[in-house]
Parts: C-alpha cells; sequence; structure tokens
C-alpha cells in the first residue's frame, strides 16, 4: 500500500489535494499513493478529488490522467486535475467561463471624450478614435479595473462614477463568454502621457466628432454605447454605482446598483 497523499476536505463532499513541489515524486511511488488514496476516499464515501499539480511536477499529469483524472484549468504556476468517485455523474464545477472587459468614459468640461489609438489588435492602423478598453485582472474590481486602465492607456488620473451599460456575448477568447462593461469615469487629470507599447495616439476629441466615426456609426452596439453616453451626459440616465458590501463569508465586495433610486444605506465609493 504506497503512502497516502495529502489532503483537504471541501465543503462538498470531496478532497483537495495540493502535491508539494519541494517534495518531488517518481510516477511509480505517485501512482501507487494515488490508488492507495482514492481506495480511502471511496470508503470514507468522498465524492470530487482535486489534484492540484505543480509545474515542476508536470511529468506526473499523464499517470493521473490514466488513473482516471481530466483537466479542470491551468494557471501559471500549476494544473488542477479532476476525479470524480462515485459511480455518477459528476456534479464538480466547471473552470470559469468568463472573462471580464471594461471600456472607460471620460467627458471633460469642453464636452470633449478621452480616446486613443491602438498600435496591434484588429483596429491597430486604422485610424480609429476609441475609448481606453481593457481586462479586469484577477482579484480586481470592475472599478478599479477602469481607473487603472485608463492611467496605463493615457496618463490621466480618473475616478469612477457608474457602470452604464453591459454586454454579453459568447464564444469570444478562447471559446469563453465575454462580459463588457461600460463605465463612466470622472477625470482629476487632464494632460496626457500615453502609453508606448501599445496606444499609437490619445486625445481629447469633441463627443460628436468621435460618435460620427464611420466604424462607429456602421455598428448597432457602438451606436447604442453613443447614445446611452450622450444621454447621460445630459443628465437623463442614471447607471450603477458601487457600494461597498460583505458577503455570507464577511468578505469585502461592492454591489452595483443604481444610486438615484436605491434605499440610501451608505455612501458611494
Amino acid at each position: 500500500m504506497g503512502k497516502l497523499l495529502k489532503g483537504r476536505n471541501d465543503e462538498y463532499g470531496g478532497v483537495i489535494v495540493h502535491m508539494d513541489d519541494d517534495e518531488p515524486l517518481d510516477t511509480p511511488t505517485f501512482v501507487s499513493s494515488l490508488s492507495s488514496s482514492i481506495a480511502l476516499w471511496k470508503q470514507q464515501g468522498k465524492k470530487g478529488v482535486w489534484l492540484r499539480l505543480p509545474i515542476q511536477q508536470a511529468n506526473l499529469v499523464e499517470a493521473a490522467i490514466q488513473q482516471g483524472f481530466w483537466y479542470h484549468h491551468a494557471e501559471p504556476h500549476y494544473l488542477m486535475l479532476v476525479y470524480w468517485i462515485p459511480n455518477s455523474a459528476h456534479t464538480l464545477p466547471e473552470n470559469a467561463t468568463h472573462r471580464l472587459g471594461i471600456g472607460a468614459f471620460l467627458i471633460n468640461q469642453n464636452r470633449e471624450v478621452l480616446v486613443v489609438q491602438e498600435k496591434g489588435g484588429q483596429h491597430g492602423g486604422t485610424g480609429l478614435w476609441k475609448l481606453p478598453t481593457g481586462a479586469v485582472d484577477e482579484g480586481e474590481d470592475i472599478y478599479a479595473a477602469a481607473v487603472r486602465e485608463v492611467k496605463e492607456e493615457t496618463g490621466i488620473d480618473s475616478e469612477f462614477v457608474e457602470i452604464l451599460a453591459f454586454r454579453q456575448i459568447h464564444k469570444s477568447f478562447f471559446e469563453k463568454s465575454d462580459l463588457f462593461f461600460l463605465c463612466m469615469l470622472r477625470p482629476l487629470s487632464f494632460d496626457i502621457q500615453k502609453q508606448d507599447q501599445e496606444i499609437e495616439a490619445a486625445k481629447w476629441m469633441p463627443f460628436e466628432e468621435y460618435a460620427a466615426q464611420p466604424f462607429v456609426q456602421k455598428y448597432e452596439f457602438l451606436r447604442y454605447l453613443h447614445d446611452i453616453c450622450k444621454t447621460k451626459i445630459d443628465g437623463n440616465y442614471t447607471g450603477f454605482s458601487p457600494i461597498p458590501t460583505t458577503t455570507y463569508s464577511v468578505q469585502k465586495s461592492y454591489l452595483y446598483l443604481n444610486s438615484a433610486q436605491a434605499p440610501n444605506r451608505q455612501s458611494k465609493l
């Protein structure tokens, strides 16, 4: 009988095994330990097994798959494999299905909107002026991502105001679904210092000139974003502001809501 693998119980009747990257195992020893551990977990009535293999132990992947494990997800420093013990269809949660993106809408007192031209991507070299956009990093709040992206691309300091709207599409980045949040920010500085690596140019452009671009007028989605922004500028639209709150686990989070009509519990961000 092989030495049992160290694991901890999860809250759903399963077990999570974090292989120690400081104690590498050869394949025969790993297979023996894994087989013995699965037999014990089966006796204990366990269900799902989560096997976290550090990149230093990638040599064990094939052996785990031969034992019935399959890929769940991968991160820069580890690969997660899963196994289902009961003789039934598994109920393990799937890997994350969405990525989050933001578009930042900033307008100055002259009714000029902050826009950029990108060096690469599908719009690189086309002359299109677009809103600063970017992806939300892991563990990053939407409002913080919007402020960060604007600062990184244009050097403009800003304050988050509202989420004006969001869009969901499917089969986008590596077949994942995509959530895109249009965020309004209040500029706190106005002197542009563009990022040289990704941004070809950046400037404050009259809002009507931005909206009149043929590319913007061509697509219904972009025309709709323009209409929302214009309605907001004219004071006839209220989006969703972040309100600090806590979850069931007392973890801090932000609830985005229409602050103009919601109960006034505490001040905004």
